[in-house]
């Protein structure tokens, strides 16, 4: 690293890549569930190590800011919000992971019904995702809000799936097993939206230095937290 910008750029870029190969790897993911694409279900079990890649790369280019250049507040907050960003990715990666696992076993027994539901509901995770970097990347506190208020919509659709999938079961035991399977994806998928807000939790701090995790509060948009700006 020449310099302390340059060594952000690096961050930056790597964010780029690292953001870009899982929002690939929730499109995929889902496109083989829909497409019963068992090829395409393991292409994204093995780009998984990609993924840990950049993690181990970018974890390795934020420690070496710390020692090199000391950042304090706001660069200081930068560096935080990076490490914790890219454990969420890694999560979502291994999500994803999960979910074609699933699709294969999946793939191996008549189709229990035709998948609707849970594609939009991956699109609702995806878009959360893309929304929560585009944040990280312009600094939109206000977007960072609305990333957050998405997140319900995205268990309002695994309630829904949940429940018509359990109707399977009472209508026919033997697809007890593959509704399993897909209760399994659409946590999986939840749980994606969970780490996507994560991320806009984080470019929050970055950029106000308020902790808003486990709180309630948005109305409307705003921020109604009432917890002091700390000091940039």
């Amino acid at each position: 690293m020449k310099n302390r910008d340059d060594a952000f750029l690096t961050l930056k870029s790597l964010i780029a890549d690292m953001s870009t190969h899982t929002v690939s790897m929730i499109e995929n993911a889902i496109k083989a569930l829909v497409t019963r694409d068992s090829v395409l279900a393991q292409q994204v079990l093995d780009s998984d190590d990609q993924i840990n890649n950049l993690d181990i790369t970018i974890d390795d280019i934020c420690m070496k800011i710390m020692a090199l250049y000391e950042p304090k507040a706001k660069d200081l907050r930068h560096i935080l919000t990076v490490s914790r960003i890219i454990n969420d990715l890694e999560r979502i990666a291994d999500h994803c992971t999960s979910i074609c696992r699933e699709v294969i076993h999946l793939n191996q027994v008549p189709q229990v019904k035709p998948y609707i539901d849970i594609p939009r509901m991956g699109e609702a995770a995806a878009d959360m995702l893309r929304g929560a970097i585009d944040c990280y990347f312009h600094r939109d506190t206000d977007k960072a809000l609305e990333v957050i208020q998405r997140d319900d919509a995205v268990d309002e659709f695994q309630a829904q799936i949940v429940r018509e999938l359990l109707t399977y079961i009472l209508e026919d035991v033997r697809k007890t097993q593959p509704v399993i399977w897909l209760i399994f994806i659409t946590r999986r998928i939840e749980r994606i939206g969970d780490h996507a807000s994560n991320i806009a939790e984080q470019v929050y701090f970055m950029e106000t230095g308020k902790v808003i995790r486990h709180r309630k509060f948005v109305q409307n948009g705003k921020d109604n937290s009432h917890e002091p700006d700390s000091a940039d």
